[in-house]
């Protein structure tokens, strides 16, 4: 829309995927397939870095986890995603992570898609994921070590097992029930074949042989799940849960012994595993990767780790990915956020369909009444509270 256009009637609705409509999506479309189109969407949009406005996200820390606001935007899209991690929600019967986010129109300001992000969220950390161990894990990987089953492991597991070619999970968590959910959940992929599973008594039971290992623990702690001396030649280490100041999963020495690979250095420097580090520690920005200016695994022997905090861009594609199979599946719902005016200058037109007529100023009286020397009745929202 050009700045002298006029938007149609009923044009400033907003396109909305619901929670529901979002599992329903995903189950029409098949697990897999969604994050095979994610992953594809992830790569595209790192291979046109420098047409984004990036930042690090702003977070707001508490004693129990961190709300985040993650902005990106591009020439034409605005996105944004609101995301907490809170690990002890769980024992309140609430999700550790919970997440919305929207796509803008840059010409206008217009938000055009509202989302759910929760299970997108897991998706596109998945697709991520595979979409990296792509370039980084040997090709010839066939074994993964899934340390952490909680929410996110089955997305883990589906994106290596569908689009890698993994053929054996070694599952290890502190929680036994954790563990029985996922392998309850992937015993399908286990019935027809596709994969077997190992469960182990231990990290380093898990990784002992690993090609790929995959850490993805919520404690927001200072925690060490992996060691220097349980890392192989040729492992690639898919580091996924240590995602905000304060929250770890490797050992200083598993960082200096292979080659490290991050989404955006300012802000893993913060929040990622690299936190340990000193300033000048060397890594890689992924994008260059993606562009061909920066090699990945340069031999069957070498190390790879790839420092994953979840990026802004990555739910870009997210967003844009979930909104484009919403609209061909018929899913995708109209929300009324911003009013549709006639006259852009009168937004107190919005009211005159429910001001009583004789009462256009809604409270006052006719008469100015005198200043009341009485206290300030409560206002509804002091009394909600």
């Amino acid at each position: 829309m050009t700045p002298d256009q006029r938007p149609a009637p009923g044009s400033m609705s907003t396109e909305f995927l619901s929670a529901t409509r979002a599992a329903q999506l995903v189950g029409r479309t098949g697990v897999v397939e969604c994050l095979r189109v994610m992953a594809q969407a992830i790569e595209e949009d790192y291979a046109r870095w420098h047409d984004f406005d990036k930042s690090a996200r702003t977070a707001s820390h508490s004693p129990n986890g961190v709300i985040e606001l993650m902005p990106v935007a591009d020439a034409r899209d605005y996105a944004f995603k609101y995301v907490n991690g809170h690990p002890v929600n769980t024992r309140r019967g609430l999700p550790t992570v919970m997440a919305f986010g929207a796509l803008a129109d840059v010409a206008t300001g217009h938000p055009s898609f509202l989302s759910e992000l929760t299970l997108t969220t897991a998706l596109r950390t998945a697709a991520t994921s595979a979409m990296v161990a792509r370039h980084l894990a040997r090709p010839d990987s066939r074994s993964m070590a899934l340390i952490g089953n909680g929410a996110q492991s089955e997305f883990q597991a589906l994106a290596f097992v569908g689009l890698l070619g993994v053929s054996e999970l070694r599952l290890y968590d502190i929680d036994p029930a954790a563990t029985d959910k996922l392998a309850a959940n992937l015993a399908p992929l286990v019935e027809r074949g596709n994969v077997c599973i190992v469960r182990c008594a231990s990290t380093a039971e898990a990784v002992h042989g690993a090609d790929i290992v995959t850490t993805v623990t919520a404690d927001k702690a200072y925690a060490t799940i992996l060691h220097g001396d349980m890392v192989e030649p040729g492992m690639h280490i898919n580091a996924v849960g240590g995602d905000c100041p304060g929250k770890t999963e490797l050992a200083a020495d598993v960082l200096r012994a292979g080659s490290v690979f991050v989404e955006y250095e300012p802000q893993t420097r913060i929040e990622g595993d690299l936190q340990q580090m000193p300033a000048d520690f060397p890594v890689t920005e992924f994008w260059r990767v993606v562009r061909g200016e920066a090699p990945a695994r340069m031999s069957p022997t070498q190390v790879t780790v790839f420092d994953s905090v979840g990026f802004a861009l990555e739910d870009y594609s997210a967003l844009r990915t979930m909104r484009a199979l919403g609209r061909g599946a018929g899913l995708l719902q109209r929300l009324e956020l911003i009013p549709d005016q006639a006259d852009p200058k009168d937004l107190y037109a919005q009211l005159r369909p429910w001001i009583a007529h004789e009462s256009p100023a809604a409270g006052l009286s006719p008469a100015a009444a005198p200043a009341s020397t009485a206290a300030p009745a409560r206002s509804p929202l002091a009394q909600a509270a």
